[in-house]
């Protein structure tokens, strides 16, 4: 039996993750997925393959954490559990450090006090880039860090834990710098399902779609959620304890291509307002990232276009 510890279960990629899994059609995995409060998703009632199990557990709670570590003895775990949010972490920068940098630290020094044999997948942010100048873009793993959030600080605190944990007590952990990833089932408070959810509300309402954005001219490297799982996936079974990957689509797009892009895919000429509350204080302006490390090591490469993701998106909010 395969084991994979999965935290932050109830959340958007660890919900495509363990689709992902389940889709392997293999019958000898089990997943224990850990969350805060009770698991309410559909998702889970159409797994077909795979034994999954669930439990409600703070990642602050070292006590019960080690309980639950030790007592699955995981082949994997898969760091999903995170404050994930660049802009809230502005309002609330305390509650980004508690919720990225030390419940990663939580499960790592549990793992090596314990001497759990497990592979630990820490999944990172390409926020940590920070503005990096034309020339050196496309974004390599070897580009200093520059955060610029308190986000992106937090999570280079974490990227230096696994670093810290795999190289001097020789846990076994996989690092990612993982790109802006979309798709179905993504919250609205994201910048794509937010234009998506905005305009078909107006379209709803039979009128004019005009959506409010903050700066449309900043430029991301959007990839499919599941592309990213899969990743994630072969990343477990090939990637390189300590080694640090980026995860992308090696392409750049500034949000107001993605604004005609949900527009052609509607049908409809989308009009745009400046928000000033949406704009956030020292935002990265480009970040387009080169995944040619991460195909090296495990022949990734992305497979779903980005205009297959918006239509996804839509269907799937036309849909709830």
């Amino acid at each position: 039996m395969e084991k994979y510890l999965i935290t932050g279960i109830s959340g958007f990629v660890a919900s495509h993750f363990v689709e992902y899994l389940d889709n392997l059609g293999d019958k000898n995995i089990e997943i224990l997925g850990i969350s805060l409060g009770n698991l309410e998703a559909d998702w889970v009632n159409n797994l077909k393959n795979i034994r999954f199990n669930f439990i409600d557990l703070n990642l602050m709670d070292t006590e019960k954490l080690k309980i639950a570590i030790s007592s699955f003895s995981p082949d994997y775990i898969v760091h999903l559990a995170a404050f994930s949010s660049v802009g809230s972490s502005w309002i609330d920068p305390s509650n980004a450090f508690v919720n990225n940098t030390n419940i990663f630290l939580n499960i790592a020094e549990i793992v090596r006090a314990q001497k759990t044999n497990c592979r630990i997948l820490s999944v990172g942010s390409s926020e940590i880039y920070g503005n990096v100048p034309q020339n050196m873009i496309p974004i390599v793993e070897t580009t200093t860090a520059n955060p610029l959030s308190p986000y992106a600080i937090a999570r280079v605190s974490q990227e230096m834990l696994s670093k810290c944990y795999a190289d001097y007590y020789k846990c076994d952990i996989v690092i990612t710098r993982s790109f802006n990833h979309i798709g179905p089932r993504q919250l609205a408070s994201f910048v794509i399902s937010s234009f998506v959810k905005q305009a078909l509300d107006a379209q709803k309402n039979g009128g004019k779609i005009t959506l409010k954005t903050g700066d449309l001219s900043i430029i991301r490297d959007f990839v499919d959620v599941r592309d990213v799982v899969r990743a994630y996936y072969l990343l477990l079974k090939k990637g390189v304890s300590g080694e640090i990957y980026n995860i992308c689509s090696g392409t750049g797009r500034a949000l107001s291509q993605v604004i005609e892009q949900i527009g052609e895919i509607l049908g409809t000429k989308i009009e745009t307002e400046t928000d000033q509350a949406r704009i956030r204080p020292n935002d990265n302006k480009i970040i387009i990232g080169d995944f040619s490390k991460l195909q090296k090591q495990t022949g990734w490469k992305p497979e779903i276009s980005f205009k297959q993701s918006i239509s996804d998106i839509v269907d799937y909010m036309k849909a709830n």
